[in-house]
């Protein structure tokens, strides 16, 4: 008997991390709109480059942009842009939002 419950949960617990993984996560992206230079972004996710200098980030999104020193997201993070916030800078490469 103790040998059938054991199978039993280790059964349910192998259904339940296979339903688990196959089930697919929903992606996240902010609500509204990045402009990064005059560029729009609706509905934004993940990272942008700046295409020239002096930089321009304007968040109308429900997230928080974290504009980078480095291309591609990477490097320090010199500012937050909070909803509803500009941000101007010289020096940034990238911004990313999730």
């Amino acid at each position: 008997m103790r040998r059938r419950r054991i199978t039993t949960v280790l059964g349910a617990l192998a259904a339940a991390t296979a339903l688990a993984v196959s089930v697919p996560s929903s992606a996240y992206a902010a609500q509204g709109v990045l402009i990064v230079n005059g560029q729009a972004y609706e509905d934004p996710s993940g990272c942008y480059s700046v295409d020239w200098f002096p930089t321009s980030v304007t968040n109308h999104t429900d997230a928080i942009a974290e504009v980078h020193s480095g291309p591609d997201c990477t490097g320090q993070v010199e500012w937050l842009v909070y909803p509803g916030e500009t941000y101007h800078t010289e020096t940034a490469q990238s911004v990313f939002i999730l």
